[in-house]
């Protein structure tokens, strides 16, 4: 049904540390709704969104963050903004979606009012004291539901243009095909590793996921090489077969529970071990999760109530926020079957 990617769909992070950020974000957000195509009024309501988003951050967290993702998609383009914050949270979420409802003295209560209406998709969690982060999302999805929900970002390491990360999103009604890559390192030798990846991972013949990594193995030798997660899934069953090298996290969690998957130790493109694929369960209610190494991997699912019922993207914004190491390149992959 499609197939995205880190190239197809950047991910750019903006920081907001006080109001002054609050142009910056505008501005770029609007830029993105340019290239994607969207009229003029479109364009509009995205600046006019990506204003609140900002502006909510500088007054009511402190700092924060708002991370554009834009795709390229057919038949027109998706862009979205996510607003991600440390702040005190909400305690009545649903009373500050009301029009004229505001925390601030003199504050016009209509930010996230209109943030909602503007938006094609809308989407929002917050816990009291961790924080809040608020999604919308601009453009027709397809028509036709994917057999799952699934999003991904990759963050570069700070400074650097390039992102040594990369994922891919393959989602066909029969299969789904998820990959995180991590290049060895980062910077531009990292992220001509992670392309030359994705490259061979556009295989037309689908092999199974074993073969699939001796096949980037061979791809890799040339580069730094790196280290491959794969995981794929039938919709209908829930089951997933996965084979990794290096140190991907890769797990199926609910609520309550978190299976993590065996990843073999090695270097795509350097030190293949024998591959070896492995069988896990993606129950009704269950999330596959993802992540690089510049991810701290000591995550706590059940501090977030509600959390995994949320937009994959939304979810993939939290856990970067509260567990990206901002040391290295970050890549969060956030999958579930449709419906959970």
């Amino acid at each position: 049904m499609f197939r995205i990617n880190s190239l197809l769909a950047p991910t750019t992070l903006l920081p907001v540390h006080d109001a002054s950020a609050v142009g910056e974000v505008r501005r770029f957000a609007r830029d993105r709704a340019v290239q994607l195509g969207f009229d003029e009024t479109r364009c509009g309501q995205v600046a006019i969104v990506a204003t609140e988003l900002a502006t909510n951050i500088a007054r009511h967290a402190g700092a924060g963050a708002v991370l554009v993702r834009a795709q390229a998609l057919d038949p027109s383009g998706i862009l979205e903004l996510l607003a991600i914050d440390r702040g005190p949270g909400m305690r009545d979420p649903s009373r500050c979606l009301e029009d004229g409802y505001s925390t601030r003295p003199g504050g016009s209560g209509t930010g996230l009012g209109a943030i909602r209406r503007l938006s094609d998709h809308f989407d929002l969690h917050t816990v009291h004291q961790l924080g809040t982060a608020v999604l919308a999302r601009f453009g027709t999805p397809d028509p036709h539901p994917a057999p799952l929900d699934a999003a991904a970002l990759s963050i570069p390491y700070p400074g650097e243009e390039a992102c040594g990360d990369a994922w891919e999103i393959d989602v066909t009604p029969e299969r789904c095909s998820f990959a995180v890559i991590d290049g060895l390192g980062h910077g531009m030798a990292a992220a001509a590793a992670a392309r030359e990846a994705l490259r061979t991972l556009a295989d037309p013949r689908r092999p199974a996921v074993e073969t699939l990594l001796e096949f980037i193995h061979l791809a890799l030798r040339s580069t730094r090489g790196a280290a491959i997660a794969i995981a794929d899934v039938q919709p209908r069953s829930g089951r997933v077969r996965f084979a990794g090298v290096g140190n991907v996290v890769s797990a199926a969690v609910t609520p309550d529970t978190c299976q993590r998957m065996v990843s073999l130790e090695g270097t795509v493109g350097h030190e293949l071990p024998t591959i070896r694929a492995f069988d896990y369960s993606l129950g009704p209610s269950g999330v596959l999760l993802m992540h690089s190494d510049g991810v701290r991997s000591q995550w706590r699912l059940d501090r977030y109530p509600g959390l995994l019922l949320r937009d994959p993207f939304l979810i993939a914004g939290v856990l970067y926020r509260d567990y990206g190491k901002g040391t290295d390149d970050a890549t969060i992959l956030v999958a579930r079957r449709t419906g959970a």
